[in-house]
């Protein structure tokens, strides 16, 4: 049985509003096992990329348990979370939070020369390659078109080799051409590098190219006859 990257046990989040406290995830638990490639679908408010952001501590649960390789995510401060994320996680988001005052390799090598890898421009040179962008490595993002920056970033979110890879909407800003390479490009990076990829989508065509998909409504996860694993891959969903 292959062990599980990422487990979660009845994990909750509320946040304070305007109103008082609001429940955005309410009580889940599920596993996902290493390599798995898994879509997160439901409907916008449905608690998606607060998910994602559970599992990748960017947001930490106020009940339950998040483990990742082993590690309580909900145990850690945020200097200890940092420190995690930058070596076993990679994250792709819809806006592509590319600093404006670097180039493409810089913003890519960034992250490696913060964890003080001594070859941090040679492998940031090596992804930007890998996704097409050899010849504009150079550019600052002004200068680069919407698909060409969600290159970057998906360049990035790969260079260190991370375990896990978590992308939210991560072909959103998109149009369909660009929507479909990004896609190509996200697959690729998984299979190259062997990552377990978590994505959260509204595409169909994304969502069924994984290896398993999970549908969220209200914050809770919800059966769905079109969103079935495929045969060896479980989920335990309370």
């Amino acid at each position: 049985m292959t062990d599980p990257i990422l487990a979660l046990t009845d994990a909750r989040l509320t946040l304070q509003g305007n109103a008082g406290p609001v429940d955005i995830l309410k009580g889940i638990s599920l596993t996902i096992t290493r390599g798995e490639t898994v879509g997160l679908i439901g409907p916008s408010g449905s608690g998606k990329s607060s998910l994602l952001m559970l599992m990748g501590g960017l947001e930490r649960a106020t009940g339950g348990s998040v483990l990742a390789l082993g590690q309580d995510l909900t145990a850690m401060d945020e200097d200890a979370l940092a420190r995690f994320r930058r070596g076993n996680m990679g994250v792709v988001f819809q806006s592509f939070h590319l600093i404006p005052t670097m180039t493409a390799l810089e913003n890519v090598a960034l992250p490696m020369e913060l964890a003080n890898l001594t070859d941090a421009y040679a492998r940031a040179e090596a992804e930007l390659a890998s996704v097409g962008l050899g010849p504009r490595m150079n550019h600052y993002p002004s200068q680069l078109s919407g698909g060409e920056q969600q290159r970057v970033a998906l360049a990035r979110a790969a260079a260190p080799r991370p375990a896990i890879l978590l992308a939210d909407e991560p072909t959103g800003n998109l149009d369909g051409v660009n929507g479909q390479a990004i896609m190509d490009l996200l697959f690729g990076l998984r299979d190259r590098h062997g990552a377990t990829l978590v994505l959260v989508t509204h595409a169909p065509e994304l969502a069924d190219r994984c290896d398993r998909v999970i549908r969220l409504a209200d914050g809770r996860l919800a059966p769905d006859p079109k969103a079935e694993p495929k045969a060896g891959l479980k989920a335990a969903a309370e």
